[in-house]
């Protein structure tokens, strides 16, 4: 980050300088009423031009053409991009000329937000424009937009580097305004499923994100500490435990949008922080549970994008209920020939070695048999695809199978090789749960820092009694994936995290360290022969030597009876 203005940042200032020595205060306080928006405009003036005589706009300008006492520019709001006309004795009706003169014709900057009163009109070029009569600032910008350029059908100074536009979302979405649009669907998704769920009765809660005890799912979890109770907490990975708890307490149906934090690797699908929906139903089971994740999807993908069908990659996906559903053994078995079912943790660990999976000791049955299904299975399934019952082993939350005390009664939902939701018949036996977490903690022992806590306050919930219950966990950010075709979470997260930006810091230098350093050209010189080369005397030489050392931008090194100079 550059702690030197360039010479269009120091102009803007001056501009800025220039409006307040004029009387015009470049960040106004007060309220500017808008009353009609770009896209209103182009959509709706030519069939009811009466209702656009008078009207106040306000955007960013994107561009200007000035044309002597007459100009265009282009404003940008929210839904898009108009033209203005600005007319010299209109917007100065008196002899004072300022306002056009000086104001917009050389302290105005592209990126500056101005708010124009007047009227709507269709030029002779047949392009719908606002007239402007009035024109007033509402914010100076001090930075310059990257702005796009267009000639000869290339497309020059595009903001396009993926780590710039997620740094810098705000210039993103200024310059890239199409990249609204996943954003705006992002949240037509969230109310979607909101209204579906209001529809059937259920309630949205929130549960806490400092948890005493990660609980909910397999993941590292990140640590903080509470200083006033001086205890440790926990950011949630899951807030399944939580919403459990209040179908104890009564509720039939509760739901949640939940900010979860799992202190794991980053990739293309995975941020530290996401978004997981999760829905708690009493006196459901995972069948029940199938249907209605199939009826809520359609919904939804209609909702966003007005069609079952989306597309993806090389791929078209069809979110249009029902959904093939396919048992876990019978996937690892059509994709590998192996049968988990009956097997012992040893048999499944050689298996997975001998189809080329990694594996350690540290790995338990259920970790084994996800890692064959990850490896092996996971991305055959293009279509909605539901996978079933689970090995009890990898489900420590769920209701064992009631045809086969092996399996559970859980599903995850596949689309394009990625799952998108996780569903159980909610295991609501307290005391089968306590040996489950019993197991989990000898997993943690032997190593397995995924592993669950115990948490006894939800055991003691569960000896209260929870009602026959069924729970489903959706992958917000992944399903604004597949529904907006972007392979990237990094796309349908307005702030992705990122590291920390590198700092550019500007070192002086004076001309006989530049000489120095212009003679190194190879990747270890010669001292003498650099020495020479340079001409300076002993003691330039010695000054010059000593404060690029101190500057970490050279070593010299000793070998032998020879010495060199490196440039770092």
């Amino acid at each position: 980050m550059s702690t030197v203005l360039s010479e269009q940042e120091q102009q803007r200032r001056l501009n800025l300088q220039a409006l307040i020595d004029i009387g015009i205060n470049p960040y106004p306080a007060d309220e500017f009423k808008v009353d009609v928006s770009a896209a209103d405009i182009l959509e709706n003036y030519e069939r009811d031009k009466l209702n656009y005589k008078n009207i106040r706009f306000a955007g960013r300008m994107m561009s200007r053409r000035i044309m002597g006492s007459a100009s265009f520019m282009e404003l940008q709001d929210a839904t898009g991009r108009i033209q203005a006309y600005v007319k010299r004795d209109d917007i100065c009706p008196s002899e004072d000329k300022t306002l056009y003169n000086t104001v917009f014709k050389k302290l105005l900057d592209i990126g500056d937000i101005i708010g124009v009163e007047g009227y709507v009109f269709t030029t002779q070029t047949g392009e719908i424009s606002i007239h402007v009569e009035k024109l007033v600032v509402l914010t100076k910008s001090l930075r310059p937009l990257p702005i796009v350029k267009e000639a000869d059908g290339k497309t020059y100074d595009a903001f396009t580097d993926p780590e710039q536009r997620y740094r810098m979302r705000y210039v993103d979405l200024i310059v890239n305004p199409q990249n609204r649009e996943r954003f705006i669907k992002r949240t037509k998704l969230f109310n979607a499923m909101r209204t579906f769920f209001n529809d059937a009765g259920y309630m949205e809660v929130e549960t806490p994100v400092l948890q005493a005890i990660p609980g909910g799912a397999a993941a590292r979890p990140f640590i903080t500490h509470h200083n006033a109770l001086d205890i440790p907490l926990y950011l949630r990975i899951a807030n399944e435990l939580y919403l459990k708890r209040l179908i104890v307490g009564g509720f039939d149906g509760v739901y949640e949008f939940s900010k979860n934090f799992r202190n794991e690797g980053m990739d293309r699908t995975h941020n530290p922080e996401f978004t997981v929906m999760e829905i708690y139903v009493a006196y459901k089971d995972y069948n029940w549970m199938m249907s209605f994740t199939e009826r809520l999807l359609e919904h939804c993908a209609l909702a966003v994008n007005g069609t079952t069908k989306a597309i993806f990659g090389e791929h078209e996906i069809d979110f249009k209920a029902p959904y093939k559903r396919v048992t876990m053994a019978d996937a690892i078995k059509e994709f590998t020939s192996f049968d988990i079912i009956g097997k012992t943790e040893e048999e499944i660990r050689e298996a997975a070695k001998s189809m080329g999976i990694a594996v350690d000791d540290t790995m338990g049955k259920g970790k084994l048999i996800d890692e064959i299904f990850g490896e092996k299975c996971e991305g055959n399934y293009i279509q909605p695809t539901f996978i079933t019952d689970y090995p009890i082993e990898m489900s420590p939350l769920t209701k064992k199978h009631r045809d086969n005390p092996e399996l559970t009664e859980r599903f995850e939902l596949m689309v394009c090789g990625k799952e998108i939701a996780n569903a159980y018949s909610e295991l609501n036996d307290p005391i089968d749960q306590r040996e489950r977490f019993e197991e989990q903690l000898r997993l943690s022992e032997k190593g397995d820092d995924e592993a669950m806590f115990i948490d006894q306050d939800f055991l003691r919930a569960l000896e209260y009694g929870m009602p026959p219950t069924s729970g489903l966990g959706i992958g917000m950010d992944r399903l604004i994936m597949f529904l907006t075709n972007n392979a990237s979470i990094q796309e349908v997260l307005f702030f992705p995290q990122m590291r920390p930006e590198k700092k550019e810091i500007i070192i002086e230098l004076t001309e006989d360290e530049k000489l120095l350093l212009a003679q190194l050209q190879e990747e270890r010189n010669i001292l003498a022969d650099v020495k020479q080369s340079t001409g300076l005397s002993g003691k330039k030489w010695d000054t010059a030597t000593k404060s690029l050392r101190q500057k970490d931008l050279i070593n010299i090194v000793v070998e032998g009876d020879n010495k060199f100079i490196i440039k770092n």
